[in-house]
């Protein structure tokens, strides 16, 4: 199989110049107008290809590759979402390319921003690559625009390579996954496929089915503002309680702090004055029991703040946002074979550590759809230092079109 490097990123520098950005603040779906314009590229995109779309007004863009076959096959599904992260500058965006990355820091752009190894140790991994990197301005939006193209890439070899057998294969490019809503209006029964993958991840390798349970947390802390030089005994500084809160957090479980199974507490935003402050965490663990303990300990710290003060100063409020998407997973074991098999077959080393982050197969598999996440070929997401290996994106490329394919195998016999 022979895919050009230059189509690759064509595509991806088509893409990531839209500007998608989600805005968590919006009551829509998608919650920016900025998101159609991706989406319709992508509608027109899929057209031409021969795919036969539908798109509804709340931003799922579906499409259908038809099964090549005359015997009955499961409905594979592949997923990516087209916004970007709200936490960074996504306007303007100016990707660069860095053929033969040997290994020396990348100055981006005429900032003072620098890609380094040793501050992003894993780039390592990419040496000898072609990158496509920032100006150091902006994120570069590979999260998820690469998985996008490597969907798109993969349907475009199919249609153009109709000796490669595969059953019926659906597609969907959704919105708002940065924002935790990705699946929120996502029609399962309307996708009408058995087992998916979103292609969300991140190193070389990545086959994740094991995902974080979590919660976001909102704790408001009310205060009594008087004159400071009358306020003996009267003034409740509200900023005061937030950080005395904080404080009795254990100081360890942050994500700076941990790794691999590891949950954490992780204060997202903090804002205030005396009178009023609030802070807003999200809270992760990959074991249930422990997710639950997490949520209790909030609880039983402002209890035990408000025990102190007559008017019970502080407030919490929990909500879960997902669960581990290995307990839905784990008992359909052929959504993992199968890509283990094709892993196997194209010499990726599979890496099946838990994913420590957000992906929108967390939701949909406790939709009924099992959703592994496999890798996409970028890095340090989010922000300037973003990266997209297109050697690994070729790879990707490789993996949709190899399920399409171990599908048949696994089930024609």
């Amino acid at each position: 199989m022979f895919l050009m490097k230059q189509d690759l990123i064509d595509r991806l520098t088509r893409y990531v110049t839209i500007d998608t950005q989600s805005n968590p603040e919006s009551a829509t779906t998608p919650s920016t107008e900025k998101q159609w314009d991706l989406l319709n590229l992508l509608n027109d995109e899929l057209t031409d290809l021969g795919l036969e779309t539908d798109i509804d007004e709340q931003g799922y863009l579906f499409a259908t590759l038809d099964s090549n076959v005359d015997f009955d096959l499961p409905t594979v599904g592949f997923l990516a979402h087209v916004d970007t992260s709200p936490d960074f500058n996504a306007t303007h965006v100016n990707p660069q390319i860095i053929e033969n990355y040997d290994g020396t820091p990348i100055q981006l752009g005429k900032t003072k921003r620098t890609l380094s190894q040793d501050v992003f140790p894993a780039m390592k991994n990419v040496e000898g690559h072609t990158l496509m990197i920032t100006d150091g301005t902006s994120l570069l939006g590979a999260d998820d625009k690469a998985g996008v193209v490597e969907i798109m890439e993969a349907l475009k070899y199919l249609t153009s390579h109709p000796e490669i057998k595969h059953g019926k294969i659906r597609v969907a490019f959704t919105p708002d996954e940065e924002i935790g809503r990705g699946p929120h209006q996502f029609d399962v029964e309307r996708f009408n496929a058995d087992f998916a993958y979103t292609m969300d991840g991140s190193e070389y390798g990545e086959l994740q089915y094991e995902s974080f349970n979590a919660a976001e947390a909102i704790v408001t802390c009310h205060g009594v503002n008087v004159h400071p030089g009358s306020a003996k005994d009267a003034m409740i500084n509200a900023v005061l309680l937030g950080q005395q809160f904080n404080a009795l957090l254990p100081q360890n479980e942050v994500p700076e702090r941990t790794e691999g199974y590891e949950g954490f507490y992780h204060l997202m935003k903090i804002n205030g004055d005396v009178e009023k402050t609030t802070l807003q965490y999200i809270i992760r663990d990959h074991d249930r029991n422990e997710f639950e303990l997490r949520k209790k300990r909030l609880v039983e710290i402002k209890n035990d703040i408000n025990s102190h003060f007559e008017d019970e100063p502080i407030e919490v409020e929990i909500n879960d946002q997902y669960y581990n998407m290995g307990e839905k997973i784990e008992p359909n074991p052929h959504v993992i074979d199968i890509p283990k098999r094709v892993f196997e077959r194209l010499g990726i080393p599979a890496n099946t550590a838990p994913i420590r982050g957000g992906t929108d197969g967390s939701q949909l598999s406790y939709m009924g759809l099992p959703t592994p996440n496999i890798f996409t070929g970028c890095d340090n997401f989010h922000g300037p230092y973003e990266y997209a290996s297109i050697d690994v994106m070729e790879k990707a490329v490789q993996v949709v079109i190899g399920i399409a394919e171990e599908v048949v195998n696994t089930y024609n016999k």
